[in-house]
């Protein structure tokens, strides 16, 4: 921390610390400014610099905060990722799908991928006294600003690399198909997920996204919302979710036919960055599709 009551907060290097002494400390203490004097007031700070201050944004920024009493025989993947979404990482660790399986008990989801209960829930609870960023608090979001957010990220990222990567799948499927003939078959799944992905977007983006907005002015205002809106909500969150489904388990088939991505020897660059850009498609489905399956779509079932 620096002088009280000067530049309260700010970092403080040595040449600083150095001005502040020489002008103001000689009206509180001996009067002399002498590079001496100086010289003894800096000596605490020669190795290390002046004591820091964490701003208090910085600090407010990130929070400990526990996991809640774990229920695996009742709750849901779903539900856990929702509560706090830095247990999404170990339910990936332990191959336990969060988003298209969010509505699994956790217990069943042990038990269909031979998954240690117990070994579970030690992982989950290192995270209580671990800090959260409370940026990744999506539940709490109101459902606009959740709606943007998911067009800005999520669709966004579809929108820039969806098509490079049909391309890259194709190539290597004419390059690679005759001695790797799970990349012809992988080429052509990811084909029909571009396509049915560029259908979704515009449903969520030019139906259901709108609506929900305009239902939730309504119920902010505390005036009811138009029927055709609560019409148009229902029918989008029916067929938008088993579109989810399906996409989903194109996504693990395809992780299944590339072995998890593992590289084979005998390949090229292309098609190592190939797999590596449909694993990183894959992460991106999982968050975008928990945001909206068990997060979005639930609550807006609810108006």
């Amino acid at each position: 921390m620096g002088p009280r009551g000067v530049g309260a907060g700010l970092r403080w290097d040595k040449v600083s610390y150095l001005t502040w002494v020489i002008i103001f400390m000689p009206a509180r203490a001996s009067m002399d400014p002498s590079p001496a004097r100086a010289g003894k007031l800096l000596a605490p700070y020669a190795s290390h610099g002046p004591p820091q201050r964490v701003p208090a944004k910085e600090s407010a920024m990130k929070e400990s905060v526990a996991v809640p009493g774990i229920t695996i025989d009742t709750e849901t993947v779903g539900d856990l990722v929702t509560r706090d979404y830095r247990t999404a990482a170990i339910l990936e660790q332990f191959g336990i799908d969060f988003c298209c399986g969010g509505k699994m008990p956790l217990a069943t989801a042990c038990r269909e991928k031979g998954v240690d209960e117990k070994e579970l829930r030690q992982e989950l609870e290192k995270l209580a006294d671990a800090p959260v960023d409370r940026s990744q608090n999506y539940a709490v979001w109101e459902l606009p600003f959740l709606t943007d957010y998911i067009v800005n990220t999520h669709h966004a990222y579809l929108k820039e690399n969806i098509d490079g990567i049909a391309a890259y799948t194709k190539k290597i499927a004419e390059v690679h198909g005759s001695h790797h003939p799970e990349v012809v078959e992988i080429a052509a799944i990811f084909e029909k997920i571009a396509a049915d992905m560029s259908l979704h977007l515009r449903q969520e983006e030019e139906l259901l996204f709108p609506a929900i907005k305009r239902v939730a002015a309504a119920a902010k205002a505390g005036t009811a919302p138009e029927p055709g809106d609560i019409e148009a909500l229902k029918g989008a969150l029916a067929s938008l979710g088993g579109e989810h489904d399906e996409i989903g388990a194109a996504v693990h088939t395809i992780r299944r036919l590339a072995s998890d991505y593992a590289i084979p020897d005998d390949v090229c660059n292309t098609f190592l960055i190939t797999y590596r850009r449909l694993k990183e498609f894959e992460d991106d489905l999982h968050k975008h599709v928990h945001l909206e399956n068990n997060i979005l779509f639930l609550k807006a079932a609810q108006f």
